[in-house]
């Protein structure tokens, strides 16, 4: 993949079993908080799964939109595009109904100084978004940060390990979870608790970050010396397919990559395919931000796109200048400060 119009339709492209799926999925699905780093290929995705599938349901988004090009381009696609401010209760209202919902929106990065926007974001919203689809299968987009660090040779946590957030915006995101729990038992809303890191596409990702520093001679910091990834393709597949899952009181499930991937070998494979020695500083915890999702295979089967291809293919977008999103993941933070 060279180009960006390579890397979005690998990223759109459905999958037999997604295709299969959707025709299970009864209804029109509702994406809250579009305008993300995974809201518009998921979009992508879904839209052309339904097409697939030979099926007549309605893909919607809903973002502020502050990239008007998105708009047209996910408009142009044949997304129904609603720009709107979730924060704004009457206009939240409004909102067409939907049979399904997979709800992206939040606030991580920028945590720091602006706390009241990220518990807004975070854990209000929520329970205005239970009530306005209180009668939908809701996927909520969550993360592994609401687990504690685990041990290396754990296997990563399992939605068995108790939440024990670190920092703000973890104790936020278990806030979100933990008002939709309440009204999808107060309501009986079929729900799932999507936990998921770290997703990637080229363009952004733990492995653009190293590979970057592999690359640019940076010093890579191993003091977070192990991770999970995934493959944003995968993750947002398993989203979609999620809306069958859903269940009250709601489901938690983890999502990610099957290695505990330990950071000083993917940069010496960075090296290799860059021609560059890596340059490390600090030395690895016995703890790391790790999730296990065995669960999930078990439900979905394994991701389609594996860890070498992940690599190989990152290795070759660094190489040849591909474009860039700006937004570092921050996989590093040890004290829970976004």
């Amino acid at each position: 993949m060279g180009t960006i119009a390579e890397l979005e339709e690998k990223l759109s492209q459905p999958s037999k079993r997604l295709i299969s799926d959707m025709a299970k999925i009864e209804g029109d699905i509702m994406i809250l908080g579009l305008g993300g780093k995974m809201g518009p290929t998921l979009a992508k995705l879904a839209k052309r799964a339904v097409d697939a599938a030979g099926l007549h349901r309605r893909i919607i988004g809903a973002s502020r939109f502050s990239n008007k090009g998105l708009h047209q381009e996910l408009t142009d696609f044949g997304i129904e595009c609603i720009p709107v401010d979730l924060l704004d209760d009457e206009a939240l209202m409004k909102l067409p109904d939907a049979r399904n919902v997979i709800y992206m929106a939040g606030n991580k990065f920028g945590t720091v100084g602006n706390e009241h926007f990220t518990w807004a974001m975070n854990a209000y919203l929520p329970g205005r978004v239970s009530e306005k689809y209180r009668n939908s299968n809701v996927v909520v987009f969550s993360t592994g940060n609401v687990y504690p660090f685990m041990p290396i040779d754990s296997g990563g946590a399992t939605e068995k390990i108790k939440p024990s957030p670190i920092g703000e915006y973890a104790q936020s995101c278990l806030g979100r979870e933990r008002v939709f729990e309440h009204f999808s038992v107060k309501n009986g809303t079929k729900m799932l608790l999507y936990r998921l890191n770290y997703a990637l596409d080229l363009r952004y990702g733990v492995l653009l970050e190293v590979a970057k520093a592999v690359a640019s001679q940076n010093p890579i910091d191993l003091s977070m010396g192990f991770v999970n990834v995934i493959w944003q393709g995968d993750a947002n597949e398993y989203a979609i397919r999620s809306l069958l899952h859903c269940e009250s009181p709601a489901k938690k499930l983890n999502i990610t990559g099957p290695e505990i991937v330990a950071v000083q070998w993917l940069a010496e494979e960075f090296g290799e395919l860059l021609g560059k020695a890596p340059i490390f500083e600090n030395r690895p915890s016995e703890t790391a931000l790790l999730n296990n999702s065995a669960r999930a295979y078990k439900l979905f089967g394994d991701p389609s796109v594996s860890l070498a291809e992940m690599i190989r293919w990152t290795a070759h977008w660094v190489k040849t200048g591909g474009e860039q999103l700006g937004k570092p993941t921050h996989f590093q933070e040890r004290k829970g400060n976004f």
